[in-house]
């Protein structure tokens, strides 16, 4: 392997060429779809360009050599012959509004002109029209500039794709983008960062609608799907940040750490590296159970910082509470399958053999047929903060992902709302006369309610084993409360009940 001295000697581009081999890179390519998914790019390439000093035009600050070999700028960035350092990533709406944003805004001249795609009319928060109908005549562009972008790849390693559930650009082009990616790509891994409805608040009224019927279109097609309320990042805000009125732009930041959390590995150099790949074969026991529920810690704000202290075992702790979640859900309602807890900064691997012991012994329900339980990253690079996020940088910090039967609830409130609106058919007509068909809302709402059904089985198992068997599921069924089953048939005009 070559010194540093000695890559420095060599021109750049023979030097870029032995770095490929050198850090064995494999790449990503980021998709970002609708309002929701381009504006959490905004934050995530932000951040990426603080982690890797790559400045808004796209070239490398004065304090980081293009020849580092520690430097994995080939995962999420791409070299051109100019020296310019330009993101793997396609963003793409229906309507112009926050693509132009992008087209004049100080990171105009980062994205490749071509990757910035929108069109002249949005989906109106109907999945119908991203799916069918507005979204159908941009479909063949936006997989043609996928393409280009996965064709500059040496090993492509997978895709990451960033929308909204509850948008009709969010949900209905995704869902279209997403089966056509998987059958023109194989086995490639789809990662999706998902923001979810509120259990409280909305901005659509027809959230549920698209939510269910994209979870639906996707479920085959998704290899792990990594959820986010807005309700949880602004609670986060205001409560652990002390912001008095957090912005979009705050919440998209605090989901831009963590997804920089996950990807961390990708990027940079640690001791047990976590690989695109190891996700699903760590945390995805049956195929439809890749919902995982995300927390992250340390959350300081910078006036309090210089206070609080910063360990492996106390970050451990933190991150099984409810106030460090993405999500809002009772963990003490489930039951944990498996746990990958993503350490970053200078961390020995005996503290975080001690911490996990420690949160072990404490009464954290684990179903009984995975007795391991955990998987461990350490990443040496610590964590990074965009100036002005409201963020204090701290050395050590912690992303935990754990799938837990306790996210079901999630379906169960969004189900809920669906039934409420469906036995009336309201709204429903603005989806019909896109194309969709009334079955298609009822085939949607019988497989949410067959996933709630298999988490309530994943939990089952662990207290009576395999005695009972699978049982098989027919109609709407609901497990929101435990002592009350209610079948919906298609013409039924009662709503099933609200979860606790």
């Amino acid at each position: 392997m070559l010194t540093t001295a000695e890559q420095q000697r060599l021109s750049p581009p023979l030097c870029q060429h032995l770095g490929n081999f050198i850090v064995n890179r494999r790449e990503v390519v980021s998709v970002h779809v609708g309002q929701a998914g381009v504006q959490i790019g905004n934050a995530c390439w932000e951040l990426y360009g603080v982690e890797h000093g790559v400045s808004p035009d796209g070239f490398l600050t004065a304090d980081n050599l293009p020849c580092n070999a520690d430097d994995f700028f080939g995962t999420f960035y791409q070299e051109t012959s100019a020296g310019r350092y330009v993101p793997r990533a396609v963003l793409v709406d229906l309507e112009p509004t926050v693509i132009d944003e992008i087209r004049n805004n100080q990171y105009k001249e980062l994205f490749r002109p071509t990757s910035l795609i929108s069109g002249k009319e949005d989906a109106a928060n109907n999945f119908g029209r991203g799916y069918y109908t507005i979204g159908k005549e941009m479909e063949v562009q936006v997989l043609d500039s996928i393409r280009k972008q996965s064709e500059m790849c040496t090993s492509l390693a997978g895709f990451f794709i960033f929308h909204s559930m509850g948008g009709g650009t969010g949900s209905g082009l995704t869902t279209l983008l997403m089966q056509r990616l998987a059958s023109e790509y194989g086995k490639k891994h789809k990662l999706e960062f998902v923001i979810y409805p509120c259990p409280r608040l909305s901005t659509a009224v027809v959230e549920p609608y698209n939510a269910v019927l994209m979870s639906h279109g996707t479920m085959e097609h998704s290899d792990c799907a990594f959820l986010v309320d807005n309700e949880a990042l602004y609670d986060i805000c205001t409560r652990q940040l002390d912001m008095e009125r957090p912005t979009y732009v705050s919440l998209n930041r605090i989901f831009g750490q963590v997804i920089s959390a996950l990807t961390a590995s990708m990027r940079f150099d640690g001791s047990i590296n976590v690989d695109l790949s190891e996700f699903q074969t760590n945390l995805v026991p049956y195929p439809r159970i890749h919902f995982p529920l995300v927390t992250y810690s340390p959350f300081h704000s910078i006036n309090k910082a210089t206070h609080e202290k910063v360990t492996v075992t106390q970050l451990t702790r933190q991150c099984f509470e409810r106030s460090n979640q993405m999500l809002r859900c009772d963990p003490s309602r489930g039951k944990y399958m498996a746990c990958c807890m993503l350490y970053r900064g200078l961390i020995q691997v005996k503290e975080v053999n001690s911490a996990i012991q420690t949160i072990k012994s404490s009464k954290i329900p684990f179903v009984d047929w995975c007795p391991t339980g955990f998987k461990v990253g350490v990443n040496y690079q610590p964590p990074t903060v965009v100036p002005g996020s409201g963020l204090s940088k701290v050395n050590l910090s912690l992303c935990a992902i754990s799938n837990s039967t306790s996210i079901a609830e999630v379906w169960s409130r969004v189900n809920y709302k669906f039934d409420l609106m469906f036995a009336k058919r309201a709204f429903a007509h603005w989806y019909l006369g896109e194309g969709m068909d009334e079955q298609e809302f009822v085939d949607a709402r019988e497989d949410l309610a067959a996933l709630e059904k298999d988490y309530e089985e994943c939990g089952k198992e662990s207290d009576k084993g395999d005695e009972g068997g699978e049982e098989e599921s027919t109609g709407f069924t609901t497990t929101s409360t435990p002592e009350t089953t209610t079948e919906v048939t298609e013409e039924s005009t009662a709503a099933t009940e609200p979860p606790a």
